[in-house]
């Protein structure tokens, strides 16, 4: 059956058990070794730079309106916690990518029960490189464009209030393209179709990019997490893909 349009915590949830099984805990160490560095890094910059980033952002009102400041400066921090997370989510994503198109591999052999992918090795793994780099920058290709114009936006004023919704939603919409792309670009489906595919699918798979945003922004958590997020969307595309071939064969029958 499809999933339902609020599907997106049940897929996580059962993610995170998959990838915590015995069967796929040797694919998961690479990952989460490169999250955790890349993570680390992250925090040290964010105790660094933090608050001069703050004020950047924040636009400077006169004496009259200076009590607007302390309803601006939560909206402002929100800002920049979303481009710091986003940037540097984007980025484990890219040096990751390799490992974590084998990963939804592996998931996919677990839930479908057969193999069709080639048996692992470093080769193989080596080989995956530039395809998933290759998709990555198309990705970035993607993003880029989108969060200059709201990073441009949020030096706007007045109309930079509406800069921190604005990244919040372009995140989660990001999110389910970031992972739902592994196993569909395992099964060499083109960036077009893919997101055509997604937005034919536009609720299930904010509900996906809600959930993985929303962990993802949890110290400590999200390290664990960007794993299941994988194990996560190959479920999201098994079930999804399976239910079409149903309707499908339905209709010719």
């Amino acid at each position: 059956m499809p999933a339902p349009v609020l599907s997106g915590p049940q897929y996580l949830r059962e993610g995170l058990k998959l990838v915590l099984g015995p069967g796929l805990r040797l694919f998961v160490l690479l990952p989460l070794t490169i999250n955790l560095l890349l993570f680390g890094g992250l925090i040290y910059v964010a105790l660094h730079q933090f608050g001069m980033w703050v004020d950047t952002f924040m636009p400077e009102l006169p004496n009259w309106l200076s009590f607007l400041n302390y309803i601006l400066w939560p909206l402002f921090v929100a800002l920049v916690v979303l481009i710091m997370f986003f940037t540097f989510t984007m980025i484990a994503n890219v040096i990751a990518a390799p490992f974590n198109g084998f990963l939804a591999e592996k998931v996919e052999v677990v839930l479908r029960g057969t193999d069709d992918f080639p048996t692992f090795s470093w080769g193989e793994l080596a080989e995956m490189v530039p395809r998933t780099f290759s998709r990555e920058m198309r990705k970035l290709g993607y993003f880029l464009p989108r969060a200059i114009g709201l990073f441009i936006l949020s030096f706007i004023p007045t109309v930079n209030l509406i800069a921190a919704p604005l990244w919040l939603l372009f995140g989660v919409w990001m999110m389910a393209i970031q992972y739902i792309d592994y196993p569909a670009d395992n099964h060499k489906m083109s960036w077009q179709d893919m997101l055509a595919w997604l937005r034919a699918k536009r609720w299930q798979s904010l509900s996906f990019g809600s959930i993985v945003y929303l962990v993802l922004l949890i110290p400590g958590v999200n390290v664990v997490m960007m794993p299941a997020a994988v194990a996560g969307a190959t479920l999201f595309w098994v079930r999804e893909r399976g239910a079409e071939a149903l309707v499908v064969e339905k209709r010719r029958s």
